[in-house]
């Protein structure tokens, strides 16, 4: 009930703003489970393909968004709750994805959509990043359910990084044909079984939304920029002081100049050490 007025209030409003185009809607099933694997641009993915669809689609969120206490928190709990997120705890890689598969499993298990982010976070720079697979391909495996390969196109571009309105412009969502790993059923504990079901979705998402593909976890990209960024203001900062620290001994100089410049013995009586005739 929650999801339906959320859906018709939001998803009105969004939908009227920033008008989102969709291809592929034939290829999302009437009913019946199925997993909804997309790659992810921005924060407002989990909106927009809501929206275009008929059905209800739950995605996974950090446990964060549903515990912070005060107003906002309980504001924030709400909103996330009445678009169809679950809470997950993230706490460590192992038990963050215990969490994700169960979670998406309960949910296929109820004949409903479940969608998830193969790459784990938002890409940091608009390019496709590896799948990881411990979410996707143990949630596919364990259930049996079909996986839909989805792009989701110039949602980045939207609400850039610093930027406080968003910008009003058309994005887009691509929906692929679902794809079968029954022959891989029983077989969830094979981690190259793992990674080729994941390498699969994450290419066919690819030939969907035309991104360059890197193939490093997009957390590691993140992590590389951070860090690239914190030696930089780091080297900002040292050139600063740097700057600062060498100023007095300008200023030194300069006045020293002004006077004539450091005297030397014997200036005024002829050379050091001599006598006048």
């Amino acid at each position: 009930m929650i999801y339906g007025a959320m859906k018709l209030s939001l998803g009105g409003s969004l939908r009227l703003a920033f008008r989102p185009w969709v291809e592929g809607l034939e290829n999302i099933p009437a009913e019946g489970p199925a997993i909804l694997a997309s790659n992810h641009l921005s924060f407002s993915d989990s909106f927009f393909l809501p929206i275009m669809l008929d059905r209800k689609v739950t995605f996974i969120a950090k446990a964060e968004y549903f515990t912070t206490p005060g107003l906002k928190g309980r504001m924030t709990a709400a909103f996330f709750k009445g678009v169809g997120q679950l809470p997950v705890d993230r706490s460590g890689a192992r038990g963050a994805g215990e969490a994700a598969v169960r979670s998406g499993v309960e949910v296929l298990e109820r004949g409903e959509l479940f969608g998830i982010y193969p790459e784990g976070t938002r890409s940091p720079d608009g390019r496709l990043y590896r799948g990881k697979p411990g979410g996707l391909a143990r949630v596919a495996l364990a259930s049996g359910a079909p996986v839909i390969p989805v792009a989701m196109i110039d949602t980045e571009k939207i609400q850039p990084p610093g930027k406080v309105l968003p910008k009003l412009m058309r994005p887009g969502i691509r929906i692929g044909r679902p794809l079968d790993f029954g022959r891989y059923h029983g077989m969830e504990q094979d981690r190259f079984v793992l990674r080729a079901v994941t390498d699969e979705v994450m290419y066919e998402i690819m030939k969907l939304s035309g991104q360059e593909y890197v193939d490093i976890y997009a957390t590691a990209a993140k992590r590389k920029l951070n860090e690239a960024a914190a030696a930089q203001k780091t080297g900002r900062a040292e050139r600063q002081r740097d700057a600062r620290g060498a100023r007095p001994a300008v200023a030194g100089a300069t006045s020293a100049t002004a006077g004539g410049g450091p005297r030397s013995e014997g200036q005024d009586g002829g050379p050091a050490g001599g006598t006048n005739p």
